[in-house]
């Protein structure tokens, strides 16, 4: 059976993984437990990215940090984020309105305006990071976002009948899941001190008001509201490290 790790990294990122077949439901639901790996490993290499472009032009430093983020995720975040915004404003309220509109793949000018000021806000948090030599940043900020994934599978409803966000939340071995979430907030402190303290009260913060907002309109969460969740969950956190 493939490993539900290297499950969880094929589906997070553009790494060339090659499984060899699709996953069982099980495994599947295994691979969740892996998500804040994936998330530390991702933290690793921005950090690694990050010393070998010590003196270049902060500007440039940051683009290419940025750039670099997105392309490990290959957009797959992203994606949701626009789905979202489209849906959110396109669907006046109504929640199978809201799910069909997430349903179609063409994006709309809110969804353009919420991918820029993400990026954006990126941008600038990363930048000013840059300036005060704060790296450790790198490392809790991805982290931080994929263990958000696996908290909204463990304390959310998945709304979308049949599909693989279905098999991972029937599947989700849910007393493990806390226990690497416990040790995912454990991580960010060791790794990020009083930083990492603030980082978690800011995620929980958000992921909590952003629950509800899901839970109000739709009853749960569905892959894309997964993905809007981690991408704003992420530049909140940045720009909350930027700000101390």
């Amino acid at each position: 059976m493939t490993s539900p790790f290297w499950i969880a990294l094929q589906f997070l990122s553009s790494l060339p993984i090659s499984l060899p077949g699709m996953p069982q439901p099980r495994a599947l639901g295994r691979s969740l437990l892996y998500y804040p790996l994936v998330g530390l490993l991702f933290g690793v290499l921005l950090w690694g990215l990050n010393a070998l472009l010590a003196g270049t032009p902060s500007l440039l430093h940051a683009a290419l940090l940025l750039t670099a983020w997105v392309l490990l995720s290959g957009g797959l975040h992203l994606d949701g984020l626009a789905d979202s915004a489209d849906a959110w404003l396109g669907g006046f309220g109504d929640r199978e309105r809201t799910l069909t509109i997430m349903k179609d793949p063409r994006s709309g000018p809110i969804a353009v305006v919420a991918l820029v000021l993400v990026l954006l806000l990126k941008f600038c948090a990363l930048l000013a990071l840059i300036e005060q030599q704060h790296s450790v940043a790198l490392l809790i900020v991805p982290l931080i976002g994929r263990s958000a994934l696996l908290g909204v599978f463990l304390t959310t409803p998945y709304v979308r009948a049949g599909g693989l966000g279905q098999a991972l939340a029937d599947h989700l071995p849910r007393k493990a899941g806390w226990w690497v979430l416990g040790l995912s907030a454990l991580a960010c402190v060791l790794l990020a001190g009083v930083a990492g303290l603030w980082s978690l009260g800011l995620a929980t913060a958000g992921f909590v008001w952003l629950r509800q907002v899901m839970m109000r309109r739709l009853g749960g969460t569905t892959g894309d509201t997964a993905g809007a969740l981690l991408e704003l969950l992420e530049v909140g956190v940045l720009v909350g490290l930027a700000l101390i």
